[in-house]
């Protein structure tokens, strides 16, 4: 359900982030849904934009059954963030 949301509220997301994009890179590899590898790809683009679209578009392609809950969860976290949270919880599908 979540990453349905996340796809649909793509433009949105990727439009207004900003620099704490890195630390939602940095929540998704201490929580493991991403490895180390992409989190130096993904730091490598200084771009914040570029970053957030890099990461949507690696978890959409991966198989961690928490990928959206944990990026959601990252969210969450953020105070500059919390009218994205309401977005996705009030995101119908």
């Amino acid at each position: 359900m979540l990453k349905l949301k996340f796809k649909k509220l793509q433009s949105t997301v990727v439009g207004s982030v900003n620099a704490e994009a890195a630390k939602i890179i940095d929540f998704m590899f201490q929580e493991g849904v991403i490895g180390d590898e992409d989190m130096r790809s993904l730091h490598a683009q200084k771009d914040p934009r570029r970053q957030c679209r890099s990461l949507l578009g690696l978890l959409h392609t991966t198989e961690h059954p928490q990928a959206f809950v944990q990026l959601y969860l990252a969210v969450k976290t953020l105070p500059n963030f919390e009218w994205l949270v309401d977005r996705i919880d009030n995101t119908g599908l």
